[in-house]
């Protein structure tokens, strides 16, 4: 049955993707509901509530955060979008995958156009798509049944539905840039910083008064617009039609280039305009390029721009942190001095410090490294893939061993992390000297390169799971586990988790280090995993046979 089409053939192979990413976003939205009644026992503490919710608006806007739809909202805000990962890498790979491994020619072989293969290839993707809302708007509504929530079963699936366009937006980013680039992995990494950058152009608004036409610019705004999970809010159809329209767009835009160009190129603008082609440039084989010196130098050439681009998106995140205590420092610092309710709320996110400034940042430094756990994942896509698709044949057929292949792509991915590490490192230190935030140099650093063992604990485990897994299933894999790890650290403590499943997480070894420093023995844990994990992956691959 599943073989029939290029549409169920599709969709099968997204079967995991659907129940991993469908039931994990479920269960993210779920959680945060069991702690509203702990919230607003007494007059105070909603009123404590409230006022947090207000201060974080940045995040997401505070609307009716004491209900159990509004806090759930709230509190996810922008992490929800954790999701678009996996329409982003399946849309980078939907045609340009295929084309990579040049399976795409024994396909358009066969007596059906390309338009039509790559529709039915998009229609799995958004059905894909559909079926994770409904998965997710099914455990919503379970979820909100059991804590007494005040949204119907129509709300819980719009908030599905909602989220499902707004992924298929950025898939169809990702479809489009694809069409100009030569393999998937840059034009995951692109499609993935223009998404950082639109979230950071969403929350402008919600810091800067008066500049609202700017937020217009991102289709997350338009996502924003809707909340169905709370009562008397509800969905806005008209931005849920323009999230459509626009995903429509996008994708037939890609699908129009696609059925222009040559497989296996990319876009040549005067063949698709109809122009005169401008004569070609003699070839030149990079013989003496300083990139294939060794696997390591090739791997770091490979990976520099995607390196270059996240340095920019997270030194900016790094940076926006640091400007945005100072906006809301006058909002909150009165009522946080007088409030001991929000004090504690507060503390528990930071680790207990009692300054308000260091509070807030040390709980939005426990954040960043998701940046750099990310970039990782894209890298063992990458890695899984090149595997798979049999570009390591020839490197291995040369003088050289599995491991030091093995290690050699690792050494290149930790110097790019190094580098978006420091890159982070230098914009936290300008903000705060620009802004007059008052931080501890040595705390700064040990929170900005404390990163970069958490990133490389992610290709390791990634690159140890390449050794049996497909692409697909390894880089769902990672993207599955670093959700879990996000939904023990920063949810578990509201749901009373015990110690021992809280240690699950990487983030709890990562801990506060702008606040308290950082805490040798727990980043020697998060070390000795991950070299562990290294060494086991360098045995499987050195043993194994070749994309199996």
């Amino acid at each position: 049955m599943w073989f029939k089409s290029v549409f169920l053939k599709s969709l099968r192979d997204y079967r995991v993707a659907i129940l991993g990413w469908g039931v994990g976003m479920g269960l993210v939205i779920v959680s945060p509901m069991a702690s509203v009644s702990e919230l607003v026992k007494t007059p105070e503490a909603r009123a404590a509530l409230l006022s947090l919710a207000a201060s974080f608006s940045w995040n997401a806007d505070a609307i009716k955060a004491d209900t159990i739809g509004g806090y759930a909202t709230f509190k996810i805000g922008i992490f929800i979008f954790l999701m678009v990962i996996w329409p982003i890498l399946a849309g980078s790979r939907m045609l340009r995958g295929e084309e990579d491994r040049a399976s795409l020619d024994v396909l358009l072989s066969a007596p059906r156009s390309r338009v039509r293969v790559a529709v039915e290839k998009l229609a799995a993707i958004w059905t894909a798509l559909l079926v994770m809302a409904v998965l997710i708007g099914i455990l919503a509504y379970l979820g909100g049944i059991a804590f007494k929530a005040d949204f119907t079963f129509v709300d819980a699936l719009l908030f599905g539905l909602n989220l499902a366009l707004i992924c298929a937006v950025f898939g169809a980013v990702a479809l489009l840039v694809s069409q100009f680039t030569h393999e998937r992995g840059p034009a995951a990494g692109w499609t993935a910083g223009l998404l950082l950058v639109l979230i950071v152009v969403d929350m402008v608004h919600r810091v800067i008064p008066n500049t609202e036409w700017i937020s217009r610019v991102s289709p997350i705004y338009y996502y924003s617009l809707s909340k169905p999970l709370i009562a008397g809010y509800g969905a806005s159809a008209g931005a849920m039609l323009f999230l459509l329209a626009l995903a429509l767009i996008l994708s037939g835009a890609a699908i129009w280039l696609f059925a222009r160009r040559d497989v296996g190129d990319t876009v040549a603008l005067p063949r698709i305009l109809r122009l005169p082609p401008r004569p070609a440039a003699p070839s030149k084989l990079p013989v003496g390029d300083w990139s294939l010196r060794s696997v390591y130098a090739r791997s770091l050439g490979v990976i520099a721009m995607p390196t270059l681009w996240w340095a920019l998106l997270v030194a900016g995140w790094a940076g926006w942190i640091v400007v945005v205590v100072k906006q809301i420092e006058a909002k909150l610092g009165t009522l946080y001095a007088g409030s001991p309710v929000l004090q504690d709320l507060l503390k528990n996110l930071s680790g207990g410090n009692s300054d308000f400034n260091a509070s807030f940042l040390g709980a939005m430094f426990g954040i960043l490294p998701i940046f750099l756990m990310a970039f990782a994942v894209t890298q063992v896509n990458r890695w899984a893939s090149d595997e798979s698709d049999g570009r390591l044949d020839l490197v291995l057929s040369a003088a050289r061993s599995r491991a030091r292949v093995l290690l050699g792509r690792f050494a290149a991915l930790s110097t790019a992390a190094a580098v978006i590490a420091l890159a982070a490192l230098v914009a936290t230190l300008v903000a705060s000297s620009v802004s007059g935030v008052t931080l501890n140099t040595a705390n700064v650093v040990a929170a900005t390169l404390g990163l970069i063992p958490m990133g490389l604990l992610v290709a390791a485990i990634g690159f140890l799971a390449a050794g049996w897994l497909r692409t697909a299933a390894d880089t769902g894999l990672v993207s599955f586990l670093l959700a879990a790890w996000f939904f023990i650290s920063f949810v578990g403590p509201e749901l009373k988790l015990p110690e021992a499943t809280l240690r699950l997480s990487a983030f709890y070894y990562y801990g506060t280090p702008l606040l308290h420093g950082l805490q040798v023995a727990n980043m020697a844990v998060v070390v000795a995993v991950g070299a562990i994990a290294l060494v086991l992956g360098t045995l499987r691959f050195s043993r194994k046979d070749i994309a199996v």
